[in-house]
Protein backbone atom coordinates (compact mmCIF):
# COMPACT_ATOMS: atom_id res chain seq x y z
CA UNK A 1 0.00 0.00 0.00
CA UNK A 2 2.86 2.52 0.83
CA UNK A 3 3.95 1.76 -2.88
CA UNK A 4 0.69 3.22 -4.12
CA UNK A 5 0.06 6.14 -2.20
CA UNK A 6 3.96 7.20 -3.07
CA UNK A 7 2.84 6.71 -7.10
CA UNK A 8 -0.56 8.98 -6.54
CA UNK A 9 1.35 11.64 -4.45
CA UNK A 10 3.96 11.32 -7.68
CA UNK A 11 1.37 11.74 -9.93
CA UNK A 12 -0.23 14.49 -8.01
CA UNK A 13 2.61 16.45 -7.69
CA UNK A 14 3.19 16.38 -11.36
CA UNK A 15 -0.22 17.28 -12.24
CA UNK A 16 0.14 20.46 -9.40
CA UNK A 17 3.23 21.61 -11.46
CA UNK A 18 1.76 21.19 -15.25
CA UNK A 19 -1.44 23.22 -14.22
CA UNK A 20 -1.59 27.06 -14.35
CA UNK A 21 -3.40 29.68 -13.20
CA UNK A 22 -4.43 33.08 -15.28
CA UNK A 23 -5.34 35.94 -14.19
CA UNK A 24 -7.04 38.89 -16.64
CA UNK A 25 -8.57 36.38 -19.07
CA UNK A 26 -5.45 34.78 -19.63
CA UNK A 27 -5.93 30.90 -20.33
CA UNK A 28 -3.39 27.86 -20.32
CA UNK A 29 -3.10 24.37 -21.59
CA UNK A 30 -0.16 22.44 -20.04
CA UNK A 31 1.73 19.17 -21.20
CA UNK A 32 4.68 17.36 -20.37
CA UNK A 33 6.40 19.24 -22.95
CA UNK A 34 5.04 22.22 -21.84
CA UNK A 35 2.76 25.80 -21.72
CA UNK A 36 0.87 27.19 -23.99
CA UNK A 37 -0.89 30.90 -22.87
CA UNK A 38 -3.38 32.49 -24.54
CA UNK A 39 -3.00 36.29 -23.35
CA UNK A 40 -6.04 38.93 -23.94
CA UNK A 41 -3.95 42.21 -25.89
CA UNK A 42 -6.36 44.06 -23.62
CA UNK A 43 -6.03 44.65 -19.68
CA UNK A 44 -3.37 42.84 -17.18
CA UNK A 45 -2.65 39.46 -18.95
CA UNK A 46 -0.88 37.44 -16.10
CA UNK A 47 -0.12 33.46 -15.27
CA UNK A 48 1.82 31.46 -13.48
CA UNK A 49 2.89 28.36 -15.32
CA UNK A 50 5.73 25.77 -14.53
CA UNK A 51 6.63 27.59 -11.27
CA UNK A 52 7.12 30.77 -12.84
CA UNK A 53 5.07 34.12 -13.64
CA UNK A 54 4.34 34.82 -17.30
CA UNK A 55 2.95 37.99 -18.10
CA UNK A 56 2.10 39.92 -21.62
CA UNK A 57 3.73 43.66 -20.95
CA UNK A 58 2.92 44.83 -24.73
CA UNK A 59 2.46 43.77 -28.49
CA UNK A 60 4.08 45.88 -31.26
CA UNK A 61 4.64 45.80 -35.06
CA UNK A 62 4.40 41.43 -34.83
CA UNK A 63 6.27 41.45 -31.30
CA UNK A 64 5.56 40.15 -28.21
CA UNK A 65 7.42 41.98 -25.04
CA UNK A 66 6.80 39.20 -22.13
CA UNK A 67 7.99 38.95 -18.18
CA UNK A 68 8.69 35.56 -17.67
CA UNK A 69 10.16 34.49 -14.38
CA UNK A 70 11.35 38.22 -14.10
CA UNK A 71 13.10 38.33 -17.37
CA UNK A 72 11.88 40.78 -20.10
CA UNK A 73 11.73 39.45 -23.90
CA UNK A 74 11.00 40.63 -26.91
CA UNK A 75 9.90 37.66 -29.18
CA UNK A 76 8.63 38.30 -32.66
CA UNK A 77 5.73 35.89 -34.22
CA UNK A 78 7.23 33.13 -34.95
CA UNK A 79 10.36 33.64 -33.21
CA UNK A 80 11.86 32.10 -29.58
CA UNK A 81 14.17 32.94 -27.20
CA UNK A 82 15.74 32.23 -23.58
CA UNK A 83 14.31 33.12 -20.56
CA UNK A 84 15.92 32.28 -17.05
CA UNK A 85 15.86 28.22 -17.92
CA UNK A 86 12.47 28.67 -20.04
CA UNK A 87 12.29 28.77 -23.90
CA UNK A 88 9.87 31.05 -24.66
CA UNK A 89 8.38 31.54 -28.03
CA UNK A 90 5.34 33.45 -29.47
CA UNK A 91 2.73 31.57 -32.07
CA UNK A 92 0.50 34.33 -33.15
CA UNK A 93 -0.52 37.77 -32.67
CA UNK A 94 -4.64 38.93 -33.37
CA UNK A 95 -6.25 41.99 -32.33
CA UNK A 96 -7.72 40.23 -29.41
CA UNK A 97 -5.28 37.98 -28.35
CA UNK A 98 -1.40 36.24 -28.01
CA UNK A 99 -0.07 32.91 -27.67
CA UNK A 100 3.16 31.80 -26.11
CA UNK A 101 4.86 29.04 -25.64
CA UNK A 102 6.38 28.14 -22.34
CA UNK A 103 8.48 25.61 -22.04
CA UNK A 104 11.69 23.99 -19.64
CA UNK A 105 14.75 23.62 -21.38
CA UNK A 106 15.66 19.68 -21.98
CA UNK A 107 19.30 18.82 -20.60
Amino acid sequence: MPRLRRSVLAVLIVFTALTGCGVGGSNTDCNLAGCTVTFPRSGEAAVSVLGVSARLVDVTEGRATLEVAGQTVTVPVGGETQAEGFTVSVESVTDTEVVVRVAGQIN
